[in-house]
């Protein structure tokens, strides 16, 4: 399942708590504007829409990076911010 992480910088307080409920429906939240997570294609599709709907394209800014298997595996973290484990890896 494709992994994407999505950050973002809106200066209006309304819009920012708008935004972070609509990615907390769908993803990881890892930091204050930073989410991350698997979601199919059409997910994505429908995220990107419902983000759309929520901000001003003239004053905030949003990234979404999908991210291949093999460019998950390459994240780099310092710090306490563990990557979700995959539903379908079991480690004993």
């Amino acid at each position: 399942m494709p992994y994407c992480v999505v950050a973002y910088d809106i200066p209006d307080d309304r819009r920012r708590l708008r935004l972070s409920r609509v990615l907390w429906g769908m993803l990881d939240r890892v930091q204050k504007s930073v989410f991350e997570g698997e979601l199919e294609e059409h997910q994505l599709d429908r995220l990107e829409e419902r983000i759309r709907r929520v901000v001003e394209a003239r004053e905030d800014a949003i990234r979404i990076y999908p991210l291949c298997p093999a460019c998950r595996r390459r994240i780099r973290r310092i710090g306490p911010s563990p990557l979700r484990a995959d539903p379908d890896v079991w480690v004993i």
